[in-house]
């Protein structure tokens, strides 16, 4: 049996860490597939557990130099506080860093730019005094970024570098250089203390550590949706038990306990009303901002608010199993998941790092070997390794997809994965199943139309009460119709149905009939001119049902499963955004057709039968084009899983929700055009953040390496370097963070 595990992993700097954790994994035997997310710092491995074992993966990991911790299911408070205490310790590093780099800058650089310095400190005069100030100076700052050689080093020599290797590599040869012409000062060659490079190692350690300290807080900022999903919980409930109140912790409320939820109230867990009615805000659920009425009989779920009335429910569902936590659970898995267009980046970043060894290495001897010092050679090397670095690749994609996802998340729509994320985008061609997607899913009156001398709140009064004895859901219609109009009904004394046809009844002293043509034909009665009316109806798409009494027509209602309020305006939105709209459904063509044509959907797939509908959609794709389609019951489930995208509304049934890439957390169509202009903007985010990162290093690469200075320019100096490494990870951050402004286009809505 295969199980996946989400394991976190510690020690990782950049996207060739993320290549080299999911090598190592990749090779364990067992090991079926295995995805790294840099930003979420997160491994989801999927693996047979009668061929490998856990503590396996993680000592392969480990063997690759990194750290694999299990998920522990932090809460709210544990997961902001380890985010935090990072935050502060990058943070209080680069202080330390700071503290002794800017003197060392300043000792360096100032006699250059006509500062004063001590005379003391004159390195013409006092050289080894200089330099071994410089020297210790300097040894704090390599404390404050121990990180990049212990961990930057022995990758290095497993033959797996990453972004510190090169710092590493970079600064430290720095140091070696700076440290041997310090030895050689104390043995008399003055000449050596213009070529200490101790400030230059000082300062690219302070600057990354800044870098590292802006893209944590920036990190945390990505993950900004989740952590308000996780705080929505509330702390406590107030259990009911024998008629006394108490407060207990949300955690220990069990299935069946009955609660009190006070007017300002986070309602603590799945439930059902018991006593009361108020009006709840669901919008932390669905997205919807205006409350929703709810009564006995009714379900609330947790961490939405109660507005003002008193609740008394039981608990249906708790801990991991409670809606909010379905949907925590739904985001951290799109989180973390990988798109493909990441692939990108991995390939590249997995050879990136050694080449850029070589071509730090190939610059520096080939200006060495043309007559240029070694302290302009090392110059060369060091701001080679150093620009090169490739953070700015690894958190190109996820930053985005996390941002993409949770922003998805806080306007109701859940998007599963980051493939979802990306396959929508090319979706070109958007196929609804009618019933429940397109229209309300239950048929209601849409026309009262009586004989001459007969009202129509009178007919509707007479069907009505003869239809209370029914269960078909066309005579529920018009007993809701007349509940809501506040009809009187007479009673019911005897009923009659007739399947496929219609019903006999007797209401009060009247014997009434409510059925089809034939049905009253049957009994001799004559419909008159209201033939032609019910034709009309039955060209709409609606079902006319005829209503005798006492053998004489009185008139004509008719019931249709009505189209949602909207659907219209999103149909409209998809054309203008250049998609395809097709309808597809089990209803013969003219009454699909009847249904498609007022909301402007030309395309339709008519007699479908629930078992073809994934036939249907695959029939659609074997045109080339990217199908999403969107419905919301069991039998739409595999076209759900058929489709490119499957788009399910949250109001539908588990399974539907299951077999879909998409849930709509509530049952409107405009998520679907959240959905997919979230996509496109987001792949578009993507595609910046790669094009600048990749474009970064292209350029950078042959400036450090001097192609400038060939030319009459200047040379890149390695703490230019540094600062220009550091804020290209900051600034790919700071572009993903733009998707938290994205508002769906609603022209037409």
């Amino acid at each position: 049996m295969v199980k996946m595990e989400s394991l976190n992993i510690q020690g990782m700097t950049c996207a060739a860490c993320v290549r080299a954790v999911e090598r190592a994994v990749g090779k364990v035997s067992g090991v079926q597939s295995v995805a790294v997310n840099f930003a979420t710092e997160k491994a989801q491995v999927t693996f047979e557990p009668s061929m490998v074992r856990l503590s396996d993966i993680k000592l392969a990991v480990a063997n690759a130099g990194y750290k694999a911790l299990t998920e522990g299911g932090l809460g709210t408070d544990e997961h902001q506080k380890r985010k935090d205490h990072e935050v502060r310790v990058w943070w209080l590093k680069f202080a330390l860093s700071a503290v002794f780099a800017l003197p060392l800058l300043y000792l360096a650089m100032g006699g250059m730019l006509g500062l004063p310095l001590p005379a003391a400190l004159n390195p013409m005069q006092f050289p080894l005094r200089y330099a071994l100030l410089e020297l210790l100076l300097v040894l704090p700052v390599l404390g404050a970024g121990y990180q990049f050689y212990t961990l930057g080093g022995p990758a290095l020599f497993r033959l797996n570098p990453n972004m510190d290797s090169l710092v590493a590599l970079g600064t430290g040869a720095a140091v070696l250089w700076s440290g041997f012409a310090t030895l050689r000062i104390a043995l008399g060659d003055f000449r050596l203390v213009n070529d200490l490079y101790f400030e230059t190692a000082g300062v690219i350690i302070t600057l990354i550590l800044l870098g590292k300290s802006l893209e944590a807080v920036t990190k945390g900022k990505t993950s900004a949706a989740i952590k308000a999903l996780m705080g929505l919980t509330p702390k406590t409930a107030t259990l009911l038990l024998g008629g006394i109140e108490r407060d207990i912790e949300v955690g220990d409320v069990e299935v069946g306990d009955q609660l009190v939820v006070r007017p300002g109230e986070k309602i603590p867990v799945d439930s059902v009303v018991l006593e009361g009615n108020s009006a709840v805000d669901e919008a932390m659920l669905t997205g919807e901002s205006l409350p929703v009425d709810k009564t006995v009989g009714d379900s609330v779920f947790g961490a939405t608010l109660n507005k003002n009335g008193r609740l008394v429910v039981r608990a249906t569902k708790v801990g991991k199993d409670t809606a909010l936590a379905q949907i925590i659970h739904l985001v951290e898995e799109a989180q973390g998941s990988k798109a493909p267009i990441a692939n990108l980046a991995d390939q590249v970043s997995g050879v990136f790092v050694p080449v850029v060894f070589a071509i730090a290495l190939f610059a520096g001897l080939a200006w060495l070997i043309s007559g240029q010092s070694v302290a302009f050679s090392l110059t060369i090397f060091i701001a080679i390794l150093v620009i090169a670095c490739p953070c700015a690749l690894g958190l190109a994609t996820p930053t985005a997809i996390m941002v993409g996802t949770g922003k998805g998340a806080e306007t109701g729509v859940l998007i599963k994965s980051g493939a979802a994320l990306e396959m929508a985008h090319l979706v070109k061609t958007v196929v609804f199943d009618k019933t429940g997607t397109l229209t309300q899913g239950t048929p209601e009156v849409t026309n009262v139309l009586a004989a001459l001398g007969i009202e129509t709140k009178d007919l509707l009064a007479l069907a009505a009460a003869a239809e209370t004895g029914s269960e078909h859901p066309l005579g529920q219609a018009l007993v809701r119709r007349a509940r809501a109009e506040s009809l009187v009904l007479s009673p019911l004394k005897a009923f009659e149905a007739v399947p496929g046809q219609g019903l006999s009844a007797k209401v009060g002293t009247k014997e009434v009939l409510v059925g089809s043509r034939r049905f009253l034909l049957s009994f001799g009665i004559e419909v008159g001119g209201l033939e032609a009316d019910a034709s009309g109806f039955a060209q709409e798409g609606k079902t006319p049902l005829f209503v005798a009494a006492d053998g004489k027509v009185l008139g004509l209602i008719a019931v249709a499963d009505v189209v949602k309020p909207g659907s219209a305006a999103v149909v409209a939105e998809l054309k203008r955004m250049g998609i395809e709209v097709v309808m597809m459904t089990g209803d013969a063509r003219a009454t699909a057709e009847a249904i498609a044509a007022p909301l402007g959907i030309t395309r339709v797939l008519a007699e479908v039968l629930p078992g073809d509908k994934a036939s249907a959609v695959k029939a659609l794709q074997a045109g080339g084009r990217k199908i999403a389609m969107v419905g919301d019951g069991i039998n739409d489930a595999p076209a759900l899983a058929q489709a490119d995208v499957g788009i399910a509304i949250g109001t539908g049934t588990d399974v539907a929700m299951e077999s879909a890439d998409v849930v709509l957390m509530r049952d409107d169509l405009e998520g679907v055009l959240t959905a997919l202009q979230l996509s496109r903007r987001t792949i578009g985010n993507i595609r910046q953040n790669l094009f600048w990162a990749f474009g970064y290093n292209v350029l950078g690469i042959p400036i450090a390496a001097g192609v400038l200075y060939l030319f009459g320019g200047p040379l890149l100096n390695p703490v230019i370097a540094a600062a220009a490494m550091s804020m290209s990870s900051v600034s790919v951050l700071l572009n993903a963070l733009r998707l938290k402004r994205f508002q769906p286009i609603r022209r037409t809505l």
